[in-house]
């Protein structure tokens, strides 16, 4: 009885290392795709397993059919001392991109055949804003978000698909701290889940703030998150995999090894956020769900968490900027030097 009680314990602990071994080993990674560019690529839309959109320094676009085994440069032109931060593509054919500065450097373009043609739709009237990130809840409605000017939010709304925009007013937002900010690192300073739900993320005043709009940008509230906010930190990314259900990440870019906490969770639709029991170590500036997985990304590394945030696991050393994940699972990353990446398996 002793010696199949033994043979139990034995079978038992080889399960438990058995399973450890196969946990460990189901980790994902990340498949180097080359695009042949030293560009930073900060902005990224992911259409398909096939079909996705970088954009970044030195006005670069490029986009793949065939799963990032080839890239084709599709910028538009003259537009090479401009720094493309963001792109929202919404088929292979049909997408628009975001340049970033003052003034007149802040635009949008607009393409319909792939990038062959493109027309700029905006141009920054006012020398004080600088559009940072935009986010679309369909391929009509969408929102560009600018720091604040004069302590008021501004921000640009679409009903065409970025084919023109209109100012929402001044009124519609809360006042902004001294100093408040939205950071253009990974075009996810803003955000939208649903036909309604918005959320602009920021940092650089007293408190890093995710401010929410539940009527599609037309009004929105302001929530303080624990996370540390300077002018080299606050909330760099924010994601809801449902209305209700996000998380919020960033740190200090200037410290991009201080301990955090760089990571906030919320259960009602952004109007509250908590620290989880764990966190990235450092400074993250990109972030996306795949299904209840959560993938965070940014110059230390790429970890992901399987419990909506609550406790995370490293699992890729190698520096991106940005993610982004389809309906259907596929995920890709970018950042500096031109690296694109595809999640495996």
């Amino acid at each position: 009885m002793r010696a199949f009680r033994r043979v139990l314990v034995l079978i038992a602990v080889l399960s438990v290392s058995l399973g450890g071994v196969a946990a460990a080993s189901s980790l994902p990674s990340w498949r180097l795709l080359p695009t042949g560019t030293a560009a930073q690529f900060r902005g990224l839309s992911a259409v398909s397993e096939r079909v996705a959109w970088v954009s970044g320094t030195q006005g670069t676009v490029l986009r793949t059919v065939d799963g990032g085994h080839s890239w084709r440069p599709v910028g538009p032109p003259d537009t090479g001392k401009l720094e493309f931060r963001d792109i929202e593509a919404f088929d292979a054919d049909h997408a628009v991109v975001l340049s970033i500065g003052s003034g007149a450097d802040s635009r949008i373009y607009r393409t319909d055949d792939a990038g062959k043609h493109w027309r700029q739709t905006f141009s920054n009237p006012d020398s004080a804003a600088f559009y940072d990130c935009l986010a679309f809840f369909d391929p009509w409605r969408g929102l560009a978000m600018s720091d604040p000017v004069d302590g008021k939010f501004r921000v640009q709304a679409t009903f065409d698909g970025g084919r023109s925009w209109k100012q929402i007013p001044d009124d519609a937002f809360p006042p902004a701290e001294p100093g408040e900010a939205g950071f253009a690192a990974s075009g996810q300073c803003i955000t939208t889940s649903g036909p309604f739900d918005a959320w602009l993320a920021t940092g650089g005043g007293a408190h890093a703030r995710v401010l929410h709009s539940g009527d599609g940008g037309r009004h929105w509230t302001a929530a303080e998150t624990p996370l540390p906010s300077s002018a080299s930190a606050g909330v760099f990314a924010v994601a809801f995999r449902t209305p209700w259900q996000g998380v919020a990440i960033g740190g200090d870019y200037a410290n991009p090894t201080a301990p955090g906490p760089a990571v906030a969770l919320s259960h009602d639709r952004g109007s509250n956020w908590r620290t989880p029991p764990e966190h990235p170590a450092g400074y993250r500036s990109g972030l996306a769900w795949r299904g209840g997985t959560v993938l965070a990304v940014g110059p230390g590394g790429s970890d992901l968490s399987r419990d909506g945030g609550r406790h995370w696991t490293s699992f890729d050393s190698g520096s991106f900027d940005t993610v982004d994940c389809t309906w259907s699972g596929a995920c890709w990353a970018s950042g500096a030097k031109g690296r694109v990446a595809k999640l495996v398996p």
